[in-house]
């Protein structure tokens, strides 16, 4: 098998916290998207060679299901294991990853990121991270930019 090839997601937990959200892997370890996602109506680009993580929620919002965006560092076997999907494109690749969800490979490192929560029938976050820094964004419809994003009444992204 090889090491980077597509590999389907598993249902994992989700929780919705004031500070970001948690993730619990189907192995029961845990990650945490830090800070409150701010707000998205539109296309998501992200600056080159970050690393991109989709998460869809159900509509309890208490799992859902994580994507790896062009992740070329973690074995698929690790994947398989923690219940996290990855989808590798090349540039100018394009794939509905999920009902509503759509990623894009432009060039230049980037990745397109569209979303439209009601035909995905949950909440849907997009995490950009590399050894710098992180940045956690949350699709809305358009109107709903005051949206009720990680539990917060504060909409301001720091």
């Amino acid at each position: 098998m090889s090491a980077h090839s597509d590999v389907p997601p598993s249902t994992v937990g989700v929780e919705l916290l004031e500070s970001g959200v948690e993730v619990e892997y189907v192995d029961g370890r845990t990650t945490f998207y830090r800070g409150v996602p701010e707000p998205v109506t539109d296309t998501l680009t992200t600056p080159p060679k970050k690393e991109t993580h989709v998460l869809v929620t159900d509509p309890t919002e208490t799992e859902g299901v994580l994507l790896y965006v062009n992740d070329l560092k973690t074995h698929d076997d690790i994947l398989e294991s923690t219940g996290v999907g990855r989808v590798i494109l090349d540039d100018g690749g394009s794939e509905e990853v999920f009902p509503g969800v759509t990623v894009r490979r432009p060039g230049g490192m980037r990745t397109e990121v569209e979303a439209d929560p009601e035909v995905a029938r949950g909440r849907v976050f997009v995490f950009v991270e590399d050894d710098w820094g992180e940045a956690s964004y949350e699709f809305v419809t358009e109107g709903d930019t005051d949206t009720e994003d990680a539990a917060s009444d504060d909409s301001t992204a720091e």
